[in-house]
């Protein structure tokens, strides 16, 4: 089983450069994959990445939306397929199977439903939960300012750092990080990593 995340930029023409948003997306992509036939950027501001650690996929599209809104402006549309891959291709958009189906089927409909994140697994009780999960927590992550994003997108790469380290690495104090990570509900974003991750091991048993 695999995982399969397309995506587009929202508000990436207003930008007269570029390559300020471009170079953040492909350092996120490559940060996710080291083998970057697991991604494609194409139509411009549009991508795909199959993320094979099918369990890691939210923590993904979370840390892809954290890069993207730690630049003033942006934003970021994604969905998520789950499911098997029946064909290996050269690039990720030669591939196929039902996770690269469900990932763009389920993009279509994201502009039309006015949201930001979807998934689908083909287990119509798990997508009508996990879609709601992200419902909730789209309240919190589509309001991230510049500073909450930067904080989560660090703190993801930083899983082990501590606050003051933290601090460091901004150059800010460890209480304006921790203020910013309540902001950013970080640690409730973790949670519900977490229970992602469990509601999609029982995948492999259905």
């Amino acid at each position: 089983m695999t995982s399969v995340i397309t995506g587009d930029i929202i508000k990436s023409r207003d930008f007269k450069d570029q390559d300020i948003w471009l170079n953040r997306l492909k350092s996120a992509l490559a940060m996710l994959s080291n083998d970057s036939s697991n991604y494609e950027i194409y139509r411009g501001d549009s991508f795909q990445l199959e993320h094979k650690n099918y369990l890691g996929s939210l923590f993904a599209v979370i840390y892809i939306k954290a890069c993207m809104k730690s630049i003033k402006g942006l934003d970021v549309r994604m969905a998520i397929g789950v499911g098997n891959k029946s064909y290996q291709g050269k690039t990720v958009s030669e591939s196929n199977g039902e996770a690269f189906v469900f990932s763009g089927e389920t993009f279509e409909t994201l502009k039309k439903e006015k949201l930001n994140l979807k998934i689908k697994t083909g287990d119509i009780d798990l997508d009508e939960e996990l879609n709601l999960y992200f419902k909730l927590a789209l309240i919190a992550m589509n309001n991230w300012t510049v500073n909450s994003a930067e904080i989560v997108k660090l703190s993801f790469e930083n899983p082990n750092m501590i606050q003051s380290k933290l601090a460091k690495l901004v150059g800010i104090s460890q209480d304006a990080v921790s203020k910013r990570q309540k902001r950013a509900y970080l640690d409730e974003i973790k949670e519900l990593d977490l229970i992602y991750r469990h509601k999609i091991e029982t995948l492999k048993y259905v």
